[in-house]
């Protein structure tokens, strides 16, 4: 769930990952240093101190675009790690040839212990990663052409979702249809696929009750393929009830209008899980905005056409939304990251299901993808927010002062390759290479 105005979407569709054996054994070359220069003494005049080592890092999915005979061409699938130690922000890289993009990385904890699972875009393979000495040794657990134009993991999300104490991984993928399940067993992993669709992209999947039952649902977002002319996108969201048998049900039906983001999380604090949809603005034949970004909240009461309008934001896309608790409350709020508007602090009112407060963090962060995450780090109890500032070839740490969140810069990146972060996700510093 990244990128800069320079190269479009598009272009990741010209280049074909090549296709590997399914082991891929990499180094932890450091990367350029990570800038830690102090900030500006009004942006963080009263933000708590950041510890000189913390015992997790950020992994950042990336695809990047390199120079082949004078063109721009992608190059191969990319991570890179942000980890602190010793006073200092420091920084290693793994790239993969299997793909030429790596649509998400995160923590996979199953039977064997901790592991990063990353997937990849052209070729579509999901892998594991262990680490071997100071580098990271891959495993493909899941790789399939599935007979389109693109074959593509585009998102996963783990849990429970059969009830056997199994770490499953719900995945999404380009450009068929594809929602699947990957489920662990003692001789690797199994694949149970819930849904294929023929010319449908779905953009992610999200994991929750939100009737309370005790039975996990798969949330997924399929649309029509992506237009940038300006013309309708028609798309829904789905669910699916894995350990019920239950198949598509469209929950949220956005009519000619779609969702590449939805979150599902218990964000008032009732107990029970909502389900947020980030439906895409519209732009006109000047590239004029017609219809504004809208952030809509589903119960499981919810009629498909009936979701309750809390936000609206004046930008074409959202394609980050992120829940955490950004001042030590005890509640949670929601971070929106635009695609040209900055970033947006929503707060429920006395009733949730009504409009929100919007409070604009930082009007100076922009990305196409734009990727955002609030996660405590520094495990005071607190959430920071991380974001990938494209358009600026930052990433920043924002932290609550008491007022505000405010910003940090820890990472610039030293050269003007074009790059995308699709996502970014706390990782332990056990798994990062060189850390």
């Amino acid at each position: 769930m990244k990128i800069r105005h320079a190269i479009g979407i598009g272009a990741l569709a010209l280049a074909a990952g090549a296709c590997g054996s399914g082991e891929t054994k990499s180094g932890s070359a450091e990367a350029p240093p990570a800038t830690a220069e102090p900030q500006a003494a009004a942006e963080v005049a009263h933000a708590p101190a950041t510890p000189d080592t913390l015992p997790s890092g950020i992994v950042l999915a990336l695809a990047q675009f390199v120079d082949v005979a004078g063109k721009s061409e992608p190059g191969p699938a990319r991570l890179e790690f942000l980890y602190r130690s010793k006073g200092a922000w420091h920084t290693s890289a793994l790239e993969d040839p299997d793909s030429n993009v790596f649509h998400k990385a995160m923590l996979y904890e199953g039977s064997e212990g901790p592991r990063l699972l990353t997937l990849g875009g052209t070729a579509a393979i999901v892998k594991t990663w262990t680490k071997d000495g100071s580098a990271l040794e891959g495993e493909t657990i899941w790789q399939k052409d599935f007979g389109g134009k693109w074959s593509r993991m585009r998102d996963a999300e783990v849990a429970d979702l059969y009830g056997d104490g199994s770490a499953d991984i719900a995945v999404a993928t380009h450009d068929q249809g594809v929602v699947a399940v990957l489920r662990p067993s003692p001789e690797g992993f199994s694949v149970v696929e819930l849904d294929h669709q023929p010319d449908t992209i779905v953009h992610e999947v999200e994991i929750g009750d939100l009737n309370g039952d005790g039975q996990l649902e798969v949330y997924a977002t399929p649309s029509e393929p992506n237009r940038f002319d300006g013309t309708p996108q028609p798309g829904k969201v789905v669910r699916y009830v894995p350990a019920a048998g239950e198949g598509r049900t469209v929950v949220a039906d956005l009519g000619d209008r779609h969702a590449k983001e939805i979150l599902v999380d218990d964000v008032d604090g009732d107990g029970t899980d909502e389900l947020y949809v980030v439906v895409e603005g519209q732009v006109g034949e000047f590239k004029e905005l017609v219809h504004p970004v809208e952030i809509r909240r589903y119960d499981a009461d919810t009629k498909p056409t009936e979701g309750r309008l809390v936000a609206t934001i004046q930008d074409r896309q959202t394609r980050f939304l992120t829940a955490g608790d950004v001042d030590g409350d005890g509640r949670k709020e929601l971070v929106a990251a635009t695609f040209s508007s900055g970033l947006w602090l929503l707060r429920p009112g006395e009733d949730p299901k009504g409009e929100w407060t919007l409070e604009l963090i930082d009007k100076d962060s922009a990305g196409f993808e734009h990727a955002a995450i609030l996660t405590d780090l520094d495990g005071d109890g607190v959430d920071e927010l991380y974001v990938a500032s494209d358009r600026n070839k930052e990433v920043r740490r924002y932290v609550w002062d008491g007022e505000k969140l405010a910003r940090e810069v820890i990472y610039v990146r030293p050269d003007d390759r074009p790059i995308f972060t699709w996502n970014l996700m706390p990782v332990p510093n056990a798994l990062i290479p060189g850390a």
